[in-house]
């Protein structure tokens, strides 16, 4: 059994031309060629896809592609979504059911989502070369999330995401988990989100990949799992002008019969229109930085030593929305930076970081 993930899908500027045209080689390069020698492709639709203009109040970028897309997606090699992510309710209750009539249209089953916070628990099993696969996508608490009373995804809870991935292993071969988390542009896990993923793992996850920081970060193995945190993107091109957002990776993971999972990394590079499979130098080079971050993961002071510097370079962003929070009564974006900030756990993760308790600094 062989099955691939991708990170985020997002259209921009530079993709939407091609997308228009349904322009697979445009958009994926030699991409598909590869996902045909697999048997289920799972990539992070991170956008809603709709042609409503209904965008929500919200610190941050509203993203959208139109319905047809979805074929779009589908027609590259792609055969299931994950929805669990800060951006598919970006243009509210419309876009949010659009999305999920333009997937149904396409027939590209997805999971991730629900109908209010228990529905949205709810992870999706595929049988695969006689094999069950769970696939379970969570996010972090930022925008998307469903409420008991609102439809939206399905938000990550340390408790009850282990009840969650521990009932899908005891009825499937393999448990395939997504987090959309993790400080974007992060290259390490914060110590919070390790222990997460790790949980995770020890709750009956095979393979754990942390999405949405927007980078290639490190990659582990812990008792029977596998963990990446940090898969960069698969398809958003030329969003931000970011050396992070020009590379990324398709992850392959080959289940063997007696049960070994071997994992495999092809790093995926921008191109004028799309994207498409690293080659010679550029490849080497990718696998070969990969390698040396993963040598800092397992030294715990090289590793924090390196969480610390980048939670350092964003000191200011953090200090500014303390200062400008609920100055002159404002209630516009200024105001609702900070309470966003301490919403969702990859910012709460700095601000610990950054401010320590009392019982940190009076270490003797």
């Amino acid at each position: 059994m062989r099955i691939f993930i991708g990170g985020d899908i997002t259209p921009t500027a530079v993709t939407v031309p091609a997308f228009d045209r349904a322009d697979i080689p445009a958009l994926f390069g030699s991409i598909p060629a590869l996902l045909r020698t697999g048997d289920m492709t799972v990539a992070n639709v991170e956008c809603a896809l709709t042609d409503s203009d209904g965008k929500i109040h919200k610190c941050g970028p509203n993203l959208k592609g139109r319905p047809s897309y979805a074929d779009v997606i589908r027609d590259a090699g792609i055969t299931h979504i994950g929805l669990a992510n800060n951006h598919v309710y970006d243009f509210g209750k419309t876009g949010f059911y659009d999305t999920l009539r333009a997937l149904d249209a396409a027939g590209l089953p997805y999971t991730g989502v629900g109908e209010n916070e228990a529905d949205a628990r709810k992870p999706l099993y595929v049988e695969v070369c006689g094999k069950t696969v769970a696939l379970v996508c969570v996010a972090e608490h930022e925008y998307s999330y469903a409420l008991p009373d609102r439809e939206g995804v399905w938000g990550f809870d340390p408790f009850e995401t282990m009840e969650d991935i521990r009932e899908a292993k005891s009825r499937a071969d393999f448990v395939l988990v997504l987090y959309h988390g993790g400080k974007e542009q992060s290259r390490y896990p914060s110590p919070r989100l390790r222990k997460a993923c790790r949980a995770m793992v020890s709750a009956g996850a095979d393979f754990v990949t942390c999405q949405h920081s927007h980078c290639i970060g490190v990659y582990e193995e812990y008792r029977a799992g596998k963990i990446l945190y940090g898969q960069g993107n698969f398809n958003f091109v030329g969003y931000i002008d970011h050396p992070h957002w020009k590379n990324g990776l398709l992850v392959q993971l080959d289940l063997t019969d007696d049960g070994k999972l071997a994992v495999t990394f092809h790093p995926v590079v921008i191109t004028a229109t799309g994207v498409t499979l690293a080659e010679g130098a550029e490849r080497e080079t990718l696998l070969k930085e990969l390698d040396e971050r993963n040598a800092a993961l397992q030294d715990e002071q090289a590793w924090l030593k390196e969480w610390n510097a980048f939670c350092e370079s964003m000191r200011p962003n953090y200090r500014e929305s303390i200062a400008r929070a609920f100055r002159d009564n404002d209630t516009d974006v200024p105001a609702q930076i900070f309470p966003h900030y301490l919403d969702c756990e990859a910012h709460t993760d700095v601000w610990r970081e950054l401010y320590k308790t009392w019982n940190w600094s009076n270490r003797g």
